[in-house]
């Protein structure tokens, strides 16, 4: 019997690539739930698409009585730093409340399978790099503490009332499905190197590099980059891994190595050809200078593979992206 799988913000940037590859792997009862607010209806290739808002705690209800999920992976949050200093309260709404409502219906009716969509954001600035699992969380910013809020109530809904989940901690996801299919469509890209990509296109006119006195090779941030697809198929491992009776965890999802921004600038010039203008401003607030995961707890543990551990063959897959969007 196949598991149903419900997908909150699987109309997102991760989240459909996750839905396209339970599609791939042959999971037919999937469900996902978005309030298209930065996702897209076109980008759920497999399963059913419901337009619901978490905070609709009716309609959620009376969804997951009808779908009698067995597993539930928890994409739908806000993401970005910056706007979470500006607007905490949005951020602990989105991301904190609407996850503890989230996670009371889904005790109530007896769904204990949850994968958590979390991030490196929750460290803050490490003590030690690469990062552990067993690190302090520390964050810096209100999307790292929302996250971090979330991951506390799993910890304690665990221990209370027998829910089994999985936390993947994310550090930074770029890239595109290598078929083409689908890709990272925010209205206003933030991201590195989706922002570089659209500098080379000519959608803007220069692109910011924010700190150049950090502690690092070159004196920019050091990021550790993910392809969204070796992060989709973490996702599968770790609903596998419940599947099969694992108990609740918390994993790493990097490669273990990091680049500066500027190497990351100087990459995107390579695959696309374009010498775009660079402009180097201040620092943002609640950006940690170096953030790189320690993934072996994960590739031991899931016996996770990575695939794509390749930054200029990320890079290559997100220009195709932006060059032939669908949507």
């Amino acid at each position: 019997m196949q598991p149903r799988i419900l997908i909150t913000g699987g109309a997102g940037y991760i989240g459909s690539h996750v839905v396209k590859l339970l599609g791939k792997r042959g999971y037919q009862n999937l469900l996902t739930l978005d309030n298209l607010s930065t996702g897209h209806r076109e980008a759920v290739l497999y399963g059913d698409l419901k337009v619901v808002d978490l905070k609709d705690e009716n309609l959620v209800r009376e969804i997951v009585r009808e779908f009698k999920p067995d597993a539930v992976i928890h994409f739908a949050a806000s993401i970005e730093v910056e706007e979470s200093v500006r607007n905490p309260a949005k951020y602990y709404e989105n991301n904190t409340v609407n996850s503890l409502r989230l996670l009371e219906i889904l005790t109530e009716e007896g769904v204990d399978k949850f994968i958590f969509s979390s991030t490196a954001a929750v460290y803050g600035i490490p003590e030690e790099i690469p990062v552990k699992e067993t690190a302090p969380l520390n964050p810096i910013n209100p999307y790292g503490e929302s996250k971090a809020t979330v991951e506390k109530i799993l910890r304690d809904f665990s221990n209370a009332y027998g829910l089994r989940y999985v936390s993947l901690r994310y550090f930074n996801v770029a890239g595109a499905d290598p078929e083409g299919e689908i890709g990272q469509s925010y209205p206003e890209a933030t991201h590195l190197i989706t922002r570089a990509l659209k500098t080379a296109k000519g959608e803007f006119d220069k692109l910011y590099i924010y700190g150049t006195d950090y502690p690092t090779k070159d004196g920019t941030a050091v990021r550790d980059y993910i392809h969204v697809m070796d992060l989709a198929d973490a996702h599968l491992l770790a609903m596998d891994y419940l599947m099969e009776g694992g108990k609740s965890d918390v994993f790493n999802v990097g490669y273990g190595k990091g680049y500066t921004v500027k190497e990351v600038v100087d990459t995107v010039k390579k695959v696309t050809d374009v010498d775009f203008p660079v402009v180097e401003t201040d620092r943002r607030p609640g950006d940690p200078p170096i953030l790189v995961a320690d993934s072996s707890k994960i590739r031991k543990t899931l016996n996770w593979q990575p695939k794509y551990d390749d930054l200029e063959f990320i890079i290559k897959t997100a220009w195709n992206w932006e060059l032939n969007r669908r949507y």
